[in-house]
């Protein structure tokens, strides 16, 4: 049996311990003790030029067009470009952008997918075209509504999944250079931000840091639905005991690991069990990710899973945590959310969207009764109807 992010992790316990793997065996005693990075995209079109410094944030470093036939009238070009790290350092960064064909400066959608990976094999530049990207029926809506679509790899080239900041930046970043593409024609179009559970916690990040990072864009709305909006949180939920979807957990924090080095020395402490496991998932999806975590937890992986709180690394959880950033998006935001969501419980975006409220920010929050899969989906209508009216111009609804 296999376990995905919609299957509910109560019913399948059962079935794990049926199914669970035999134990992992230990790499080699002079594996060494350093953030396995994934291994770089054989395609040069990802590589960063020398010039990488000198150049400005969204600034095109190259770009090409792309068959998107298969979503209909569009035309699509891929662009790699200029972003920040979280140490401020320059990256090349990846986006996809599709245009249906005729019109000027129509809507735009930055759509953040859910990516949950290692791999930079698995981000949507990749996954739009090899029949991988489970979100893909959305790229379909937005052109069919008259909106141009822009996926960025929000993860970066490490892939450092669980640095949302970043993920922040490399989208802010991603719709300057989709704006600077002259054969796009969208250098005046309106924008909006979409995503879910990881895409909507990057989405959330995006329209946060946005007044600051990227004022002159024209961000008319931010829909960000499943937000994980407290790493520490989400970590002691999938690490403290046996748990089908540790594996997300656990590859979060080695992508923290690779953003932050000397912050999260995660590899000094591992396990043999643990050092294994993350070879195994180095450079993994999120389907082979949580297969090969299935029913783990932090205490075989770790010599001290206890160090998962020390200040050090709760440090780096808040900075990429929503809930702790004080910062609020100056455009209006919808957040979707579900009850009985098991993976990001409902109390710490509530706080976040109260701190928003508070702050004068037009939010519509709608909480379905569902668990995390399920909600995605009963949101999704509601999410296109809502961003309709921001491209439109009309006031944003609020319940605040």
């Amino acid at each position: 049996m296999r376990i995905t992010l919609r299957d509910s992790a109560t019913a399948l316990l059962a079935a794990l311990a049926l199914a669970f793997p035999a134990a992992i065996t230990a790499p080699p005693a002079a594996a060494q003790a350093q953030p396995v990075m994934p291994a770089p995209d054989p395609d040069p079109f990802y590589w960063a030029p020398p010039d990488l410094a000198a150049r400005p944030n969204g600034d095109i470093l190259r770009s090409r067009p792309v068959d998107v036939s298969r979503f209909g009238n569009a035309d699509g070009w891929q662009i790699t470009y200029r972003s920040t790290n979280s140490s401020g350092h320059p990256v090349a960064a990846v986006t996809t952008v599709l245009v249906p064909r005729g019109g000027v400066d129509r809507p735009l959608l930055s759509y953040q997918a859910i990516i949950n990976a290692l791999g930079t094999r698995c981000g949507p530049s990749h996954t739009l075209f090899n029949g991988q990207l489970q979100e893909a029926p959305v790229v379909n809506l937005a052109l069919m509504r008259g909106w141009a679509i822009a996926l960025p790899d929000h993860l970066g080239p490490t892939s450092a999944y669980g640095a949302a900041r970043l993920g922040g930046q490399i989208v802010l970043d991603g719709i300057r250079a989709v704006q600077h593409l002259p054969e796009a024609r969208l250098g005046h179009s309106p924008v909006g931000l979409a995503g879910y559970s990881g895409g909507g916690m990057t989405s959330g990040w995006a329209g946060a840091l946005a007044p600051t990072y990227a004022p002159e864009l024209p961000i008319v709305g931010v829909a960000a639905g499943g937000v994980p909006a407290n790493l520490s949180e989400l970590a002691n939920g999938l690490g403290t005991a046996p748990h089908p979807l540790f594996g997300l957990g656990f590859a979060a924090t080695l992508g923290l690991e690779r953003e932050y080095p000397t912050s999260i020395p995660l590899a000094s402490g591992l396990t043999g069990a643990g050092l294994a496991l993350r070879d195994r998932i180095a450079n993994a999806c999120s389907q082979e990710i949580i297969d090969a975590g299935a029913n783990h937890s932090a205490a075989e992986v770790s010599a001290d899973p206890a160090r998962i709180n020390t200040p050090m690394v709760r440090a780096i959880f808040d900075e990429n945590s929503l809930m702790m950033y004080p910062g609020v998006p100056r455009a209006p935001v919808f957040v979707w959310h579900g009850n009985g969501d098991q993976l990001a419980p409902l109390d710490s975006i509530a706080a976040t969207v109260g701190r928003y409220c508070a702050a004068g920010v037009p939010v519509q929050f709608t909480v379905f009764p569902a668990d995390h899969g399920p909600a995605s989906l009963e949101g999704l209508p509601g999410v296109l109807g809502w961003l309709d009216g921001r491209f439109a111009g009309q006031p944003a609804p609020s319940n605040c």
